[in-house]
């Protein structure tokens, strides 16, 4: 199975665009690599990918990733569909660039679909696609020889959502991909509102996790008022990953303040210590 990293920063990517904080200013001096907003592509056959969110920056990380490029007819693509964990804009709006696109699948738990109706509307117009709910029971099958299985890790909806339709704890999940030819599998979960007994279960036979990496500690946490679970800390995920010794760990969706952007930053240190990676937009490997 391989994995892409399309992108590996957080909603607004970066540095972002209203941001003159040091880090974001070291990115557009040059002293920082950019990044794009959080995106991932797997394959089980090197045929058939399936991007895991629709970041609003799809089509440059698509145009950028020689194994997504279309062919070899004029309107053939790669991409079969896209795997939603929640309903942010910066996770969702990508599907627009997607649109025209014939018989992609999307799979989202019920209230993201949902919350994504007028959306979906829109583009059904353009080529019909296929909804799914990605919590059914057993799990499913992706074509490329790939079984998927999700789980709620969080129940925080989006901002746009009326406080009558809020009450859920489906709002986000995490993925469980596995190679069904070679048993390799990664967990990607880049919004996690607490560490829970639903993540261990998916990382006990998981070999690679592709984490929430917003905020380094609780206190960016608490001051962004996201309600994230933090690297760092005692209730950190860094902490928690200790119980899955042989699992890789790699931490993407940084938020544009988190020092983890600095490779040379002190923060690095302890992170790179206890095994954990922070990989660059278009990394890939296999698992």
């Amino acid at each position: 199975m391989r994995v892409v990293l399309l992108g590996t920063a957080a909603g607004g990517g970066f540095p972002q665009w209203n941001c003159a904080c040091a880090l974001c200013a070291a990115a557009r001096d040059g002293k920082l690599p950019s990044r794009t907003q959080d995106c991932v592509a797997v394959t089980g056959n090197a045929r058939d990918w399936w991007l895991l969110n629709a970041s609003p920056d799809v089509r440059v990380q698509v145009a950028a990733t020689t194994a997504l490029r279309p062919g070899p007819g004029p309107r053939d693509t790669p991409v079969r569909g896209v795997l939603l964990t929640d309903a942010e804009p910066h996770h969702a709006t990508g599907l627009t660039a997607l649109r025209g696109a014939a018989d992609l699948k999307v799979y989202a738990p019920r209230p993201v679909l949902a919350a994504l109706a007028p959306a979906r509307a829109v583009l059904d117009r353009y080529a019909p696609w296929q909804w799914a709910d990605s919590l059914a029971d057993g799990g499913f099958v992706l074509a490329g020889g790939l079984v998927v299985t999700a789980r709620p890790v969080g129940d925080r909806p989006p901002a746009y959502v009326p406080p009558s339709r809020r009450p859920d704890d489906r709002w986000t999940v995490a993925y469980r991909v596995e190679d069904l030819a070679t048993g390799g599998a990664f967990v990607y979960a880049p919004r996690v509102a607490a560490w829970t007994p639903a993540l261990d279960d998916l990382l006990e036979t998981a070999d690679c996790a592709v984490l929430d990496g917003t905020f380094f500690d609780a206190d960016d946490a608490d001051d962004a008022g996201t309600g994230q679970l933090p690297v760092t800390g005692p209730g950190g995920s860094l902490a928690a990953l200790a119980r899955h010794p042989g699992v890789r760990r790699i931490y993407t969706h940084l938020d544009h303040t988190n020092p983890l952007l600095d490779p040379d930053s002190t923060a690095r240190a302890p992170v790179s210590g206890a095994g954990a990676e922070v990989l660059m937009d278009g990394a890939g490997f296999v698992v």
